[in-house]
């Protein structure tokens, strides 16, 4: 195969989009391409002749790589790869780079100079930020969201007892109260949902708190409060004495969201057992039979999506919905259970008591 001829190669230096860097015995730059005035911003003719500490924060900066070149420990002796450190840009911005680069000498075995490609490592970097931020809002919006469903829940049922202690024109400061606290518990549950939304969008925005540090924005728009906005009390949900009578099997590995749940449909006169595994459900259900199978999606043993298809093979007539405190279906356990004919399905908690009723009655046929 024929050698190519030389100007392909200064070709291919010139045009790369990484950063290229050479310098001369003395360490004065000798070469600096377009990737290189792309991603630094200086003009090749502003850098030429310049020491190389020119590109760099520090002369120590500097002086690390051309010892790491050195150093037979780290790499071959004359040669490194991915060596990372920091160039300064004309902006005065630090970015993080890795250097591939080694040595040249010239006929005579002298050192006469060196030459780096250098990879701009922010994008790099801010991909592995979105990856931690993705996982970390995942696992906040499960640990809040079930906690906020007992909450708002246990809301219900606490307006419905007030009111039944009470009458209506003795309870408006333990409601405002209770109007308060719900206040706080949706502003939580927008932010929430707020961090799952920049998870499954894969970008944030950032905003200022101290000079020269910023936090993300997390900030959320209040939709406003509506005179009396009590969560519905108990025996005011819709539905109604409509819900009297029904078995209903209730999962979740959260004992909370179990009890909450569970008192939240007794107080309609439903006659609830609870089971916080997958595993145990299945054992409760070969032993009795139940109007209606409300189960969380994600658990350590039996997810969701398995408990459906197991219902549905062994009590075909048995409706089953399913909540989860993901922001949004990571598993795709909602996706596959829809296909398989899953109606009915409540997508995220917290969920509100009425809504939740509505549900069950429809799913009953009450």
């Amino acid at each position: 195969m024929p050698a190519l001829p030389p100007i392909y190669f200064e070709r291919l230096l010139e045009d790369s989009p990484d950063i290229i860097v050479a310098v001369d015995r003395h360490g004065r730059i000798a070469f600096f391409n377009d990737g290189a005035h792309t991603a630094l911003g200086y003009k090749a003719a502003d850098v030429m002749g310049r020491p190389v500490e020119f590109i760099y924060p520090t002369t120590e900066d500097a002086r690390l790589v051309m010892t790491a070149m050195r150093d037979p420990a780290i790499d071959s002796t004359g040669k490194v790869r991915n060596f990372q450190t920091t160039f300064m840009t004309s902006e005065g911005e630090r970015i993080a780079v890795a250097i591939s680069g080694a040595l040249i000498y010239d006929d005579a075995g002298d050192e006469s100079g060196s030459i780096g490609f250098a990879k701009d490592l922010r994008e790099i970097h801010r991909q592995d930020q979105l990856a931690t931020l993705e996982e970390i809002a995942i696992s906040v919006a499960h640990e809040i969201n079930n906690p906020l469903s007992a909450i708002l829940n246990n809301l219900s049922l606490l307006g419905g007892e007030i009111r039944a202690l009470a009458g209506d024109g003795d309870c408006d400061v333990e409601i405002e109260r209770i109007d308060s606290i719900e206040s706080s518990v949706n502003k939580i549950q927008t932010i929430v949902n707020q961090l799952g939304a920049m998870a499954g969008q894969r970008r944030y925005d950032t905003r200022e708190y101290l000079p020269g540090t910023r936090m993300a924005d997390l900030s959320w728009q209040d939709p406003g409060t509506t005179e009396g906005a009590l969560a519905p009390a108990a025996s005011d949900v819709v539905g109604g004495e409509r819900l009297a009578g029904l078995q209903i099997l209730v999962v979740d590995d959260d004992l909370a969201v179990c009890h909450s749940v569970g008192d939240l449909l007794r107080a309609h006169g439903c006659e609830v057992q609870t089971a916080t595994s997958g595993t145990a459900a299945r054992d409760i259900l070969m032993g009795r039979t139940f109007d209606l199978v409300l189960s969380d999606v994600v658990m350590p043993d039996v997810d969701g999506y398995d408990l459906f298809m197991f219902i549905r093979e062994r009590y075909p007539e048995t409706p089953v919905i399913l909540m989860t405190a993901f922001f949004y279906d990571r598993d795709h356990v909602i996706k596959r259970s829809k296909l398989e004919g899953l109606e009915g399905v409540l997508f995220k908690k917290p969920v509100e008591p009425a809504r939740l009723i509505e549900i069950v009655c429809e799913r009953c046929g009450r």
